[in-house]
């Protein structure tokens, strides 16, 4: 358990690290895209990408909030992908690294997640077999790890959603929405002459 919980530290530790170094980079740098049409689209692209996984990542919680590893959730977005939320939080990074109108940030957010997620899911994924067993074991057999196949959804006609735990969520989704209001203070910030611009980036 110890050992455990100090992998858990260690891997906040380095998430939040991460985030930092993203966020000063955005902050001491500029889109060599900023004045051409590339730059609007990239920022819309990225809009796009924020509000499906807003969406998406309140559906997941509307499944599982309240209920966690104790059950087996295999319906709704979790019909689809085992990892939908890791999945929805994944476009919601490149959605917020497009909308700094480069490709530099995105693909940083993209490699962080593909070296970073795959432990972390087979680290859950370990523990929800010993929960589970051979319960679990059918599910991975007909259900994609993380890139959800569309073909797959399965929905009850009616579903028991605990409100307070679910309330609880909605908040957490909001860090996109307010990341986007963020890059648009720095952009302004940035033509007003009160932030340094050391480098630009494609």
């Amino acid at each position: 358990m110890a050992k455990r919980s100090f992998v858990r530290k260690q891997r906040i530790l380095i998430s939040r690290l991460f985030v930092i170094s993203i966020v000063v980079l955005i902050l001491i740098s500029q889109s060599r895209w900023e004045d051409s049409l590339v730059g609007p689209v990239l920022f819309l692209a990225g809009t796009v990408l924020i509000g499906f996984a807003v969406v998406g990542r309140l559906w997941c919680s509307m499944y599982i909030s309240g209920y966690k590893s104790g059950t087996l959730i295999t319906e709704g977005p979790y019909s689809m992908s085992r990892n939908p939320l890791y999945f929805f939080s994944f476009l919601g990074a490149v959605g917020v690294g497009l909308a700094t109108e480069t490709l530099t940030i995105p693909a940083c957010v993209f490699l962080a997640f593909a070296f970073y997620y795959p432990m972390v899911i087979k680290a859950e994924q370990k523990k929800l077999a010993k929960i589970h067993g051979e319960a679990f074991s059918d599910y991975c057999k007909k259900t994609p790890v993380f890139f959800p196949s569309f073909k797959l959804l399965r929905e009850p006609e009616e579903y028991t959603v605990k409100p307070k735990i679910f309330r609880k969520t909605l908040f957490e989704v909001l860090w996109f929405v307010l990341l986007l209001g963020f890059l648009e203070i720095q952009d302004g910030l940035e033509h007003a002459g009160l932030l340094p611009t050391i480098f630009k980036m494609f």
